[in-house]
């Protein structure tokens, strides 16, 4: 059998080693893509430290291949496989659901009590036999996934980039559940970072009208009123009012939606003074996690018809929304940096991406 060089952790917390597996063949469904690039995120030691007594996530078993955003080359094809053929660029949208409970056949599958994250960890622990079924994460040279969940990539779009697709279609969905396009306001709530930088440069591909960005580095907010000043205005948290400067730059009626890409230790007054930026019938839409529990005045929030809502992830096809934007040159891509190292340099890769030098910086393990 045919081999390839996969980086895997063998123990909780522990550094990747780099070995040599089994490469692995296409079922009927499925296909192998050949890895170019995979994604690093900040957040993998945690993940992979959550074993044993400290498990409160469904993860992959030991020895485990992580990488949750990987783009490559299809290699092979499943019998079985119609529309994608070898030689397809394409991102592997990695969620993963088992496809025949009530929410898969609903074809609402992030839903779906299984739903994993291929090479990141999973929601149940009917995500242990999604593992066994898709048990390569991007840091291998070659990967097995669903044929309908790939993305397929446009020239335009290049495998660092598209490494980069996970945050992109996180802060897509959630736009567009947000109602975020022509005409509308959005607030974009840590506008800086990884999440939040993808979600201003898609605010400004959807035609929102103006994008209010909300940070703590104001040099890193600096770089991001630059790519459009005329549409984009930031504020430093704890200049002014979050409410009292939206509505100073809305003719005091407050922003149609807010994106909230705070994270997990964010303190929970940066969502409610998000909140208060709103104007009457605005939406809050939730896609960064941040776990601290908040205060708020329902009664206020029914009489405004004020919407709180939480985003996962995104589908295949809004993830391919986000390729015909980047290929049409309405989403600008260009403003990443890109930080990439070699698969036996993945574990200085994780290094650099938990730095958080904010979301300019895209850091890449190339297979």
């Amino acid at each position: 059998m045919a081999k390839m060089n996969a980086a895997r952790v063998h123990a909780p917390g522990g550094s990747f080693l780099v070995d040599e597996i089994d490469r692995p063949a296409p079922r009927a469904l499925d296909v192998v893509v050949a890895v170019k690039a995979a994604g690093v995120v900040p957040n993998l030691r945690n993940v992979m430290s959550n074993y044993g007594d400290r498990a409160y996530l469904t993860v992959p078993p030991l020895p485990a291949i992580y990488g949750l955003d990987a783009a490559g080359v299809v290699e092979e094809v499943g019998e079985m496989v119609t529309g994608i053929a070898p030689g397809d660029r394409v991102y592997i949208n990695p969620g993963r659901s088992c496809g025949s409970c009530h929410a898969c056949r609903s074809l609402d599958a992030i839903n779906c009590t299984a739903y994993t994250f291929q090479g990141y960890f999973g929601f149940g622990p009917a995500s242990t036999e999604v593992y066994r079924n898709y048990p390569y994460g991007g840091f291998s040279q070659y990967a097995t996934a669903p044929a309908n969940g790939l993305v397929k990539l446009p020239e335009a779009v290049s495998f660092e980039q598209a490494a980069r697709f996970g945050y992109l279609g996180t802060a897509y969905s959630g736009l567009v559940k947000a109602g975020v396009g022509p005409g509308r306001t959005v607030l974009i709530n840590g506008a800086s970072g990884t999440l939040g930088l993808g979600a201003v440069l898609l605010a400004l591909a959807m035609g929102a009208t103006r994008v209010l960005g909300v940070g703590r580095n104001k040099e890193l907010l600096g770089r991001v009123r630059a790519i459009d000043p005329s549409r984009i205005f930031v504020l430093s948290s704890g200049e002014e009012p979050v409410g009292d400067w939206a509505k100073g730059l809305t003719d005091g009626l407050g922003v149609d939606a807010v994106l909230d890409t705070m994270g997990p230790g964010a303190p929970a007054q940066v969502m409610i003074d998000a909140i208060d930026a709103l104007r009457r019938g605005g939406k809050l839409v939730d896609v960064g996690g941040m776990n601290a529990p908040i205060s708020v005045n329902m009664h206020q929030l029914m009489c405004a018809q004020i919407s709180l809502v939480g985003s996962l992830w995104f589908t295949v096809a809004e993830g391919q929304d986000v390729a015909a934007m980047a290929a049409a040159g309405t989403l600008d891509l260009s403003v990443f940096e890109h930080r990439v190292f070699p698969l036996d340099q993945v574990n200085e890769a994780l290094a650099v991406a938990e730095k958080r030098a904010g979301g300019f910086v895209n850091v890449v393990v190339q297979p």
